[in-house]
């Protein structure tokens, strides 16, 4: 890693960039894509194709204050109950446009609580799924599971439906920490949750844990880092903590003179890495870890490694579509999100039409930016021949658009025939060094500190 007075210089404890999980990102959507153009789109799927598919439920029993995700509580399961519903009738909308033999070959369940569902909610929902788009060859059905809203029935149905891979928030395993950001999750009852799961033969297992939480320290994240080690997950996403409470209403709960300066936050996130690869995991990206035999590690010595809406992933369906109150979906046309509220896009529903409330329709440069930025968010280089094969650009017009971005940053990049590459020392920077290849106005939102 370079020094902190060079990362200083350049402005790393100081900017706010997004995280990338699309070009453009999502505040930059509009009203030029809504239920129309998104059932167009999914009619103009390539028959027998394979497609990836989110299911999103927004429901909590619990709103924990750290979380920035669109979800609400709900002490009953009668709000649960009537959006399965929605869910299934929305699939059905889907099974009236999608062409004949798509199949998936991704399927994640995610929110809010996707376990908050009972276990025959759980059969009914999966079967439905099932029934408009079956799993292909080899497919992933993953599901976020909180362990503290899990029990030995509900995951037989998971398992029973076909559930090959869990993921499971950590966040972090201090007492302290669990209280100030209001999510109680002790080690034991995950230990519970990951021994329950392993005994239904699921041995894909993710994990996420947080960095930059209030009352952090090296020590406590070694800490937990190592608890979650011990549980042997086959995938970290170790994210930073977005302290965005003028977005997030339930973050004014969190104590922001409680929170790691960015400079700190840097040093928590080496220490966790440095964990990791004693232990042998695979650096994924900007903040991915993989043990080696695991598909994104496979994916990223392929140079095949992808980034979308959850994170890093192996996936190679050009189709996502999402499912659920504000849900988004990419298609290689662009990207169509639901209505974000539960009742605008129950309304829809039940009309019988999409909620598509917005998007973006890819024009001008947004597909090979888009590329350029995902490339060094996953491999920290651009490839330029793989650029000039795929994308209407010339050689002259990349070569200026690597040194611009490697003006910006003191000519740390380097630039050869082969295309532009982020040494090791700069990686952290990495965020920032896509934001030059960004040509949206970034002052339209609030992103996150970028480290």
């Amino acid at each position: 890693m370079i020094v902190k007075p060079q990362l200083a210089k350049l402005g790393l404890f100081d900017a706010k960039v997004p995280r990338y999980t699309s070009y453009p990102t999502a505040p930059h959507f509009n009203n030029d894509v809504g239920a129309s153009l998104y059932g167009d789109w999914i009619s103009g799927i390539k028959p027998g194709s394979a497609v990836s598919l989110y299911i999103h439920v927004p429901f909590c029993r619990r709103l924990c204050w750290f979380c920035a995700c669109r979800t609400q509580g709900t002490q009953t399961d009668n709000p649960v109950i009537a959006y399965v519903d929605v869910l299934k009738a929305e699939l059905d909308l889907l099974a009236a446009r999608l062409p004949d033999g798509v199949t998936l070959s991704r399927l994640h369940w995610g929110g809010g609580t996707p376990t908050l569902l009972n276990a025959d909610l759980m059969r009914e929902l999966a079967a439905r799924i099932l029934d408009v788009v079956p799993l292909g060859p080899d497919a992933e059905f993953s599901v976020e599971i909180d362990p503290n809203e899990i029990d030995e029935a509900r995951l037989d149905a998971l398992a029973e439906s076909g559930m090959n891979r869990a993921s499971i928030g950590v966040q972090d395993f201090d007492d302290e920490i669990q209280k100030t950001i209001g999510r109680i999750q002790s080690y034991d009852t995950t230990r519970n949750a990951v021994d329950m799961i392993r005994a239904r033969g699921i041995s894909s297992l993710n994990a996420d844990i947080l960095y930059g939480l209030p009352h952090q320290t090296k020590t406590r994240m070694t800490e937990s880092v190592q608890k979650l080690l011990s549980l042997s997950p086959d995938r970290v996403a170790l994210y930073g903590y977005a302290h965005v409470p003028w977005m997030a209403k339930r973050q004014q709960l969190i104590p922001s003179d409680a929170l790691p300066t960015p400079e700190q936050r840097l040093d928590l996130f080496d220490t966790a890495r440095r964990l990791f690869l004693w232990d042998d995991y695979a650096e994924i990206g900007i903040d991915h870890f993989a043990t080696q035999d695991d598909g994104l590690t496979h994916a990223l010595k392929a140079g095949r490694l992808k980034r979308n809406f959850q994170g890093y992933t192996d996936d190679q369906a050009e189709v996502l579509i999402g499912v659920g109150a504000s849900s988004i979906s990419r298609f290689p046309q662009g990207y169509a999100q639901n209505a974000p509220a539960t009742s605008a896009h129950t309304k829809a529903i039940r009309e019988g039409r999409f909620s598509t409330s917005r998007g973006h329709l890819f024009k001008g440069q947004d597909v090979l930016r888009s590329r350029l930025i995902e490339a060094l968010m996953c491999d920290f280089q651009i490839d330029t021949a793989e650029i000039l094969r795929d994308h209407d650009v010339t050689a002259a017009e990349l070569r200026d658009m690597y040194h611009c971005a490697n003006a910006e940053f003191d000519g740390m990049l380097s630039i050869t025939d082969d295309g532009l590459f982020i040494p090791v020392e700069a990686r952290p920077l990495t965020r920032m060094i896509a934001r030059s290849f960004d040509t949206y106005d970034l002052s339209k939102a609030g992103h996150s500190s970028a480290i």
